[in-house]
């Protein structure tokens, strides 16, 4: 079941490698826990001369196993609120598809609803400290080394042009424009969308095609844009790694990663008067929802102003 299930969301709803491989982890943890809470039921009515009539098979799951996992993981695993709801969207769907493929006639989710969690505002680097960032790409943009003129493309593409860390990977030579000037990505659901370049990236852009070209790096039918030093598509690891080192070179403290140059990046926009439809476009949102939350942080800076400045807040 599970695995035509992974199947299914593969091949016909087309989830990127990444999200299958989430769901498959979160459905074989679900499944195995299941199993073994099952087994003891079964053990226990043996032992007392009675017969349990709970079976293992994950399509035999009851509301309250789900209740009962979610107390598992949230007091035994310490796992927080959103990612128990994270866990609980992957059995929701699975369950689903097997209600709509009469595998199962109850929809075991009709009175479980998602914990409640603390609202927290995206991580952004202040504007006043993204110059130091910025200063040291100039310097690595300006070297002759391969790693340091892609490092510092990486960043640049993460901060200026507010990409996911899986759609930097997935780009392509071809998903470039004749021109540079715009990248076409893959966001969340395999949706595209065409990102622009600014003058300032797409000068580190075509440092960086040289610099692969001329120190012959792919040799290869490789088509990535972003690569290593053998010639292959760059790992989500090393990209991860290499940020959180610029970030930490630059003495930006806080949480260190690609996701918060992307807030970084939606923040200043929205902190410079941009349209939120604008910038739910430039982010790849499918709800508007999601751009809101920047509001927030716009807001912030609003306030800091207000009690700096106002005479009566003294």
């Amino acid at each position: 079941m599970i695995h035509k299930f992974l199947k299914y969301i593969e091949s016909e709803r087309r989830y990127s490698a990444l999200t299958v491989r989430n769901y498959r982890r979160d459905l074989c943890l679900f499944d195995a826990w299941r199993r073994e809470v099952v087994a003891k039921r079964i053990a226990e009515a043996e032992a007392k001369g009675k017969v349990c009539t709970d079976r293992p098979e994950i399509q035999y799951t009851k509301p309250d196993d789900i209740r009962d996992w979610i107390l598992y993981r949230s007091k035994t695993d310490k796992l927080a609120p959103a990612s128990i709801n994270r866990e609980l969207s992957t059995l929701r769907s699975f369950f689903g598809y097997l209600r709509e493929r009469g595998a199962i006639k109850e929809d075991i989710f009709a009175h479980i609803a998602a914990l409640k969690c603390p609202k927290r505002l995206p991580a952004a680097i202040p504007a006043t400290r993204i110059t130091q960032v910025l200063e040291q790409t100039a310097e690595k943009s300006a070297s002759e080394d391969f790693e340091q003129v892609r490092d510092a493309l990486v960043v640049l593409m993460f901060y200026k042009c507010g990409l996911r860390l899986s759609e930097l990977i997935g780009i392509n030579i071809d998903d470039l424009s004749a021109q540079r000037d715009a990248v076409k990505v893959r966001g969340k659901g395999d949706k595209e969308r065409i990102v622009p370049i600014v003058g300032s990236v797409r000068t580190v852009l075509n440092n960086y095609l040289d610099a692969v070209k001329g120190q012959n790096i792919c040799n290869s039918q490789e088509k990535a844009l972003f690569l290593t030093v053998k010639g292959c598509r760059i790992s989500r690891i090393k990209v991860y790694r290499l940020v959180r080192s610029a970030l930490s070179d630059a003495q930006i403290q806080g949480k260190k990663s690609p996701h918060v140059l992307r807030h970084t990046f939606a923040t200043q926009l929205m902190n410079a008067g941009a349209d939120m439809r604008d910038i739910q476009e430039l982010m790849g949102h499918a709800s508007l929802r999601s751009t809101q939350v920047y509001t927030h942080n716009s807001i912030q800076q609003l306030q800091a102003v207000y009690s700096k400045a106002h005479p009566r807040q003294k």
